[in-house]
């Protein structure tokens, strides 16, 4: 079983996630269970659209965060009611499989979910150096 920084959601948490589709959050559960579980979030202004979202499939991700479970920005596994792990977070990051990460698993969501994409700064990096080039 996979290491979470915060270990597997709790039974009710998981429950609860079990009840969202992928690409789904709370507005896809019945609104008795959403509000039990969003409490004082119910009544908040804007579309909280991070509370209990499952990702999607067949959608880009959702920007890879620094920790997997925090209420107003939770990102399910979209398969499993369960956060995402590091290493599934590294993908996303477009980070090789044999990227090795550093320090406790905190530490580990962390350097993930502060990074730039590779692939993202790989193409950055190839149009300064064609735009240098362009300079001689």
């Amino acid at each position: 079983m996979p290491r979470w920084a915060w270990g597997p959601y709790g039974e009710n948490k998981r429950k609860i996630f079990e009840l969202v589709p992928p690409g789904g959050y709370w507005r896809d559960i019945a609104p008795n269970i959403a509000k039990e579980y969003m409490k004082s979030c119910w009544d908040m202004e804007g579309g909280r659209t991070g509370i209990l979202r499952r990702m999607s499939l067949d959608e880009p991700s959702l920007t890879v965060l620094t920790s997997p479970s925090q209420k107003q920005t939770e990102r399910c596994h979209p398969l499993e009611a369960r956060p995402f792990t590091v290493r599934e977070n590294a993908r996303c990051q477009t980070f090789p499989d044999e990227w090795q990460f550093c320090g406790n698993v905190q530490s580990q969501y962390k350097q993930v979910g502060n990074a730039v994409p590779v692939n993202l700064a790989y193409d950055i990096a190839v149009e300064i150096y064609k735009s240098l080039e362009g300079l001689k």
